[in-house]
């Protein structure tokens, strides 16, 4: 791999077997890499991966400007000096508590020596003091020797990517949690990527409804249909969004409950465009899904912006929350986001965000069940100058006779 962005994970040779004999244990020194120990990562790195390589120009990068953590072990070579004999790399992703084992490795030479252990024991020290309360990462499907190292050390499989790698090979998506259990309910909900920049509330709500529905048929197509039932028609630049009101006709046309919550002055998003052309468009848009609304019986609204105590509930009684948000706290743009909630914990929001940010080096595995500290997440729960929140709780209905 040339630049270093998504596709590149823990694979194979990377983690020693624990129980080395103690005779091939050295002494190791854990410290940080610096940009004079690219050479010997490089070394490394061309020696234990035939694909997916890290070139040196994305060493660089991850050493001096990405937001991760890399560590070296170092040990006496056979002349004494200090050599390297492994390292490892750690990503965080910023806004939450999610951290993703990016690389380790250990030279040809020290494997077997409890050297990928030592690494591993220290990045999740690392991920630990930066908060995180999660650490992913990826496996070849291939490695199940690897695999199986890693969950002798705590990680669980949670998911699969289909030719994922350079050569086409699975990958097999592995977690551990740094804190302490989650509730494993927060499994039951799919991911589903956004096909489209302007489709995040449609995708939200495709996976609200696959987990209340598991037969149903999600896909671009409907992706699409649920955007333009949806749409605002404008926005700042660009497509227009999902307003709160949109999604949820959306979703009772499709036999789902919705529960409501919204409040905030004015029309959603109106504030963010400037011609007003553009703006009595909104607000005919936003008229009629009022009226529409109101006539419609599987959706109760609320002008009460719901809690995180709302949601915990909702989430205990089956219902899936959607939230808009502000991806000031994601990408820096000022942009209103529709997210899904799959639990919350006296610690964080856990939330599947549909946009992978490919540009910035994300995969899908960087956007399932994103740990957002409670705090934040209520920061960015609120979007535009008029502090708009909104949050859906969409239901299945009972069926007759049930």
């Amino acid at each position: 791999m040339d630049d270093g962005g998504a596709g590149r994970y823990a694979a194979g040779a990377a983690v020693a077997a624990p129980g080395a004999p103690a005779a091939r244990r050295p002494a190791i020194a854990i410290r940080d890499a610096t940009l004079a120990d690219i050479d010997a990562l490089l070394a490394i790195e061309n020696a234990s991966f035939v694909h997916d390589r890290i070139s040196r120009r994305s060493f660089r990068h991850l050493l001096t400007r990405a937001h991760a953590d890399t560590v070296i072990a170092e040990t006496a070579g056979a002349d004494g000096r200090m050599v390297v004999a492994g390292y490892a790399m750690v990503l965080y992703n910023t806004g939450t508590r999610l951290a993703r084992l990016y690389s380790i490795a250990t030279a040809p030479g020290w494997r077997g020596a409890g050297i990928g252990g030592r690494l591993l024991a220290e990045v999740e020290a690392r991920s630990r003091a930066a908060e995180a309360t999660t650490i992913r990462l990826e496996v070849r499907a291939d490695a199940p020797d690897v695999a199986a190292i890693y969950e002798h050390a705590g990680y669980r499989r949670f998911g699969r990517y289909v030719a994922y790698y350079e050569d086409a090979v699975d990958a097999i998506r592995m977690e551990k949690s740094l804190a302490r259990r989650l509730d494993p309910s927060r499994d039951r909900v799919p991911y589903v990527e956004q096909s489209l920049p302007f489709t995040c509330g449609p995708a939200a709500l495709i996976m609200a409804m696959h987990a209340l529905d598991p037969e149903r048929a999600t896909g671009p197509e409907e992706e699409l249909r649920i955007w333009r039932e949806s749409t605002t028609i404008f926005m700042t630049s660009g497509h227009g969004g999902c307003s709160p009101h949109g999604l949820a006709l959306a979703a009772a046309a499709r036999g789902f409950g919705v529960r409501l919550h919204v409040t905030g002055q004015g029309v959603p998003f109106v504030d963010g465009v400037r011609s007003p052309e553009k703006k009595r468009v909104i607000e005919m848009v936003q008229a009629e899904f009022a009226r529409e609304i109101a006539g419609e019986p599987l959706i109760t609204l609320d002008e009460r912006p719901a809690t995180l105590d709302d949601i915990a509930t909702a989430l205990g009684q089956g219902e899936i929350p959607l939230q808009l948000v502000s991806s000031w706290r994601f990408d820096r743009q000022k942009a209103p986001h529709w997210v899904v909630v799959v639990a919350v914990d006296d610690a964080c929001v856990h939330i599947h965000d549909p946009f992978v940010d490919r540009d910035e080096g994300r995969a899908p595995i960087d956007c399932i069940r994103i740990p957002v500290p409670r705090r934040d997440f209520e920061r960015m729960s609120r979007y535009g100058r008029a502090g708009l929140r909104a949050t859906l709780f969409i239901s299945s209905l009972p069926t007759p006779g049930s």
